[in-house]
Protein backbone atom coordinates (compact mmCIF):
# COMPACT_ATOMS: atom_id res chain seq x y z
CA UNK A 1 0.00 0.00 0.00
CA UNK A 2 1.28 3.25 -0.45
CA UNK A 3 2.26 5.69 2.22
CA UNK A 4 -0.34 8.28 2.83
CA UNK A 5 0.35 10.58 6.01
CA UNK A 6 2.86 13.06 4.45
CA UNK A 7 1.46 16.50 5.39
CA UNK A 8 2.95 17.95 2.54
CA UNK A 9 1.89 17.22 -0.96
CA UNK A 10 4.57 16.02 -3.46
CA UNK A 11 7.18 17.51 -5.96
CA UNK A 12 8.28 14.67 -7.77
CA UNK A 13 7.02 11.32 -9.56
CA UNK A 14 9.85 8.81 -9.65
CA UNK A 15 9.37 6.00 -12.09
CA UNK A 16 10.53 2.31 -12.32
CA UNK A 17 10.84 1.30 -16.30
CA UNK A 18 10.68 -2.55 -16.50
CA UNK A 19 7.63 -3.65 -14.89
CA UNK A 20 5.87 -0.08 -14.24
CA UNK A 21 5.93 1.70 -17.41
CA UNK A 22 6.85 -1.64 -19.32
CA UNK A 23 5.42 -5.14 -18.56
CA UNK A 24 6.95 -7.05 -16.09
CA UNK A 25 9.90 -9.44 -17.24
CA UNK A 26 8.60 -11.97 -15.10
CA UNK A 27 5.79 -13.07 -17.56
CA UNK A 28 8.42 -13.24 -20.25
CA UNK A 29 10.38 -15.55 -17.86
CA UNK A 30 7.63 -17.99 -16.55
CA UNK A 31 7.36 -18.67 -20.66
CA UNK A 32 10.83 -19.74 -20.95
CA UNK A 33 10.17 -21.71 -17.89
CA UNK A 34 7.16 -23.72 -18.93
CA UNK A 35 8.81 -24.20 -22.57
CA UNK A 36 11.85 -26.03 -20.98
CA UNK A 37 10.30 -27.36 -17.77
CA UNK A 38 11.72 -25.12 -15.15
CA UNK A 39 10.22 -24.58 -11.79
CA UNK A 40 8.01 -21.64 -12.13
CA UNK A 41 9.86 -18.39 -10.77
CA UNK A 42 13.31 -20.37 -10.88
CA UNK A 43 14.23 -17.60 -13.05
CA UNK A 44 13.56 -15.11 -10.52
CA UNK A 45 14.62 -16.84 -7.55
CA UNK A 46 17.91 -16.99 -8.78
CA UNK A 47 17.70 -13.08 -9.35
CA UNK A 48 16.89 -12.94 -5.67
CA UNK A 49 19.49 -15.15 -4.14
CA UNK A 50 22.83 -12.72 -2.91
CA UNK A 51 21.47 -10.28 -4.33
CA UNK A 52 24.53 -8.11 -3.99
CA UNK A 53 26.65 -10.71 -5.28
CA UNK A 54 25.06 -12.86 -8.34
CA UNK A 55 25.40 -12.53 -11.97
CA UNK A 56 22.47 -10.38 -12.23
CA UNK A 57 23.60 -7.74 -9.84
CA UNK A 58 26.98 -7.77 -11.12
CA UNK A 59 25.46 -7.63 -14.67
CA UNK A 60 23.56 -4.55 -13.61
CA UNK A 61 26.38 -2.99 -12.10
CA UNK A 62 28.58 -3.62 -15.42
CA UNK A 63 31.12 -5.22 -13.40
CA UNK A 64 30.85 -8.48 -16.06
CA UNK A 65 29.93 -8.32 -19.73
CA UNK A 66 27.35 -10.37 -20.77
CA UNK A 67 29.67 -13.21 -21.92
CA UNK A 68 30.68 -13.34 -18.72
CA UNK A 69 26.96 -12.96 -16.75
CA UNK A 70 25.52 -15.65 -19.31
CA UNK A 71 28.76 -18.06 -18.18
CA UNK A 72 28.19 -17.46 -14.29
CA UNK A 73 23.79 -17.58 -14.26
CA UNK A 74 24.12 -20.97 -16.24
CA UNK A 75 26.81 -21.96 -13.33
CA UNK A 76 24.09 -20.64 -10.29
CA UNK A 77 21.13 -22.57 -12.48
CA UNK A 78 23.48 -25.91 -12.61
CA UNK A 79 24.29 -24.96 -8.69
CA UNK A 80 20.24 -25.58 -8.18
CA UNK A 81 20.16 -28.61 -10.40
CA UNK A 82 18.78 -27.36 -13.63
CA UNK A 83 19.70 -25.85 -17.17
CA UNK A 84 18.76 -22.87 -18.41
CA UNK A 85 19.96 -20.96 -22.19
CA UNK A 86 21.28 -17.15 -20.34
CA UNK A 87 20.79 -15.80 -23.81
CA UNK A 88 17.37 -16.13 -24.15
CA UNK A 89 16.87 -15.45 -20.83
CA UNK A 90 18.34 -11.74 -21.78
CA UNK A 91 16.03 -11.37 -24.60
CA UNK A 92 13.06 -12.23 -22.30
CA UNK A 93 14.21 -8.82 -20.36
CA UNK A 94 11.94 -6.22 -22.12
CA UNK A 95 8.73 -6.09 -21.51
CA UNK A 96 5.86 -3.84 -23.88
CA UNK A 97 5.30 -0.66 -23.28
CA UNK A 98 2.04 0.27 -21.09
CA UNK A 99 0.03 3.03 -22.71
CA UNK A 100 -1.92 4.13 -19.55
CA UNK A 101 1.08 4.54 -17.48
CA UNK A 102 2.92 6.76 -20.33
CA UNK A 103 -0.06 8.45 -20.19
CA UNK A 104 0.06 8.65 -16.57
CA UNK A 105 3.53 10.03 -17.10
CA UNK A 106 2.56 12.60 -19.41
CA UNK A 107 0.21 13.82 -16.86
CA UNK A 108 2.43 14.02 -13.97
CA UNK A 109 5.57 15.80 -15.86
CA UNK A 110 2.85 18.76 -16.41
CA UNK A 111 2.46 19.03 -13.36
CA UNK A 112 5.66 17.72 -11.42
CA UNK A 113 9.28 16.68 -11.69
CA UNK A 114 9.91 13.39 -13.25
CA UNK A 115 12.58 10.82 -13.32
CA UNK A 116 13.17 7.18 -13.97
CA UNK A 117 15.28 4.85 -11.73
CA UNK A 118 15.90 1.45 -13.52
CA UNK A 119 18.16 -1.78 -12.68
CA UNK A 120 19.53 -2.40 -16.36
CA UNK A 121 22.40 -3.74 -17.80
CA UNK A 122 24.65 -3.01 -21.35
CA UNK A 123 22.26 -5.11 -23.58
CA UNK A 124 19.52 -4.17 -26.67
CA UNK A 125 19.07 -0.32 -27.58
CA UNK A 126 19.04 2.23 -24.88
CA UNK A 127 18.07 2.12 -21.04
CA UNK A 128 14.47 0.13 -21.64
CA UNK A 129 17.19 -2.80 -22.80
CA UNK A 130 14.92 -3.21 -26.46
CA UNK A 131 15.70 -6.14 -28.47
CA UNK A 132 14.65 -4.48 -31.72
CA UNK A 133 15.19 -0.90 -33.50
CA UNK A 134 11.53 -0.26 -33.77
CA UNK A 135 10.82 -1.17 -29.67
CA UNK A 136 13.80 0.78 -29.27
CA UNK A 137 12.64 3.69 -31.05
CA UNK A 138 9.27 3.63 -28.89
CA UNK A 139 10.95 3.09 -25.65
CA UNK A 140 13.31 6.26 -26.55
CA UNK A 141 10.11 8.33 -27.33
CA UNK A 142 9.15 7.98 -23.83
CA UNK A 143 12.48 8.60 -22.04
CA UNK A 144 12.52 11.86 -23.53
CA UNK A 145 9.65 12.46 -21.00
CA UNK A 146 12.16 12.01 -17.75
CA UNK A 147 14.05 15.21 -16.90
CA UNK A 148 16.89 12.47 -15.57
CA UNK A 149 17.31 8.54 -16.14
CA UNK A 150 19.59 6.50 -13.51
CA UNK A 151 20.37 3.77 -15.32
CA UNK A 152 22.45 1.20 -12.45
CA UNK A 153 24.57 0.21 -15.57
CA UNK A 154 26.20 3.61 -15.21
CA UNK A 155 25.91 4.76 -12.22
CA UNK A 156 27.34 1.63 -10.87
CA UNK A 157 25.18 0.65 -8.24
CA UNK A 158 21.99 -0.52 -8.32
CA UNK A 159 18.25 -1.03 -6.49
CA UNK A 160 17.74 -1.47 -3.26
CA UNK A 161 21.29 0.63 -2.58
CA UNK A 162 19.71 3.83 -1.13
CA UNK A 163 22.62 5.63 -3.09
CA UNK A 164 20.65 5.21 -6.74
CA UNK A 165 17.41 7.16 -5.25
CA UNK A 166 19.53 9.79 -3.06
CA UNK A 167 21.35 10.09 -6.83
CA UNK A 168 17.91 10.53 -8.74
CA UNK A 169 16.92 12.92 -5.47
CA UNK A 170 19.98 15.53 -5.66
CA UNK A 171 19.55 15.54 -10.30
CA UNK A 172 15.94 16.74 -9.23
CA UNK A 173 17.14 19.11 -6.25
CA UNK A 174 13.93 17.56 -4.63
CA UNK A 175 13.35 15.70 -0.74
CA UNK A 176 13.10 12.07 -0.71
CA UNK A 177 10.31 12.59 1.31
CA UNK A 178 8.72 14.94 -1.40
CA UNK A 179 8.83 12.33 -3.87
CA UNK A 180 6.40 9.43 -4.54
CA UNK A 181 8.67 6.33 -6.32
CA UNK A 182 6.39 3.64 -7.90
CA UNK A 183 8.28 0.16 -8.61
CA UNK A 184 6.68 -3.81 -9.39
CA UNK A 185 9.12 -5.06 -6.47
CA UNK A 186 8.74 -4.77 -2.81
CA UNK A 187 12.62 -5.35 -1.95
CA UNK A 188 13.18 -2.00 -4.02
CA UNK A 189 10.40 0.06 -2.43
CA UNK A 190 11.92 -1.02 1.56
CA UNK A 191 14.99 1.71 0.69
CA UNK A 192 12.44 4.31 -0.78
CA UNK A 193 10.12 4.05 2.12
CA UNK A 194 13.05 4.21 4.73
CA UNK A 195 14.36 7.93 2.74
CA UNK A 196 10.76 9.42 2.87
CA UNK A 197 9.45 8.50 -0.21
CA UNK A 198 5.47 7.59 -0.93
CA UNK A 199 5.67 4.26 -2.34
CA UNK A 200 3.30 2.52 -4.88
CA UNK A 201 3.85 -1.06 -5.67
CA UNK A 202 2.64 -2.29 -8.91
CA UNK A 203 1.19 -5.21 -9.77
CA UNK A 204 -2.19 -4.17 -11.67
CA UNK A 205 -1.05 -0.88 -13.72
CA UNK A 206 -4.63 0.82 -13.77
CA UNK A 207 -4.89 0.25 -9.68
CA UNK A 208 -1.62 2.05 -9.34
CA UNK A 209 -2.88 4.74 -11.53
CA UNK A 210 -5.18 5.02 -9.23
CA UNK A 211 -3.54 4.94 -5.83
CA UNK A 212 -0.92 7.33 -7.74
CA UNK A 213 -4.08 10.09 -8.58
CA UNK A 214 -5.22 9.63 -4.77
CA UNK A 215 -1.61 10.95 -3.73
CA UNK A 216 -0.88 13.66 -6.59
CA UNK A 217 -4.55 15.33 -6.63
CA UNK A 218 -4.49 14.96 -10.52
CA UNK A 219 -6.46 12.99 -13.34
CA UNK A 220 -3.80 10.65 -14.42
CA UNK A 221 -6.24 9.07 -16.83
CA UNK A 222 -7.80 10.69 -20.44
Amino acid sequence: MPNKSHAQPPLAVLWDFGGVILSSPFEAFRLYERAVGLPEDFIRMLNARNPDTNAWAKMERSDVSLTEFVTLFEAEAQAHGYTLDGWRVLKAISGDIRPQMVEALRRCKAAFRVACITNNMKTGEGPGMARSPEKAAAVAEVMTLFEHVVESSKVGFRKPDPRIYQHACELLGVAPERCVYLDDLGINLKPARALGMRTIKVGDPDVAIAELEAIVGIPLRG
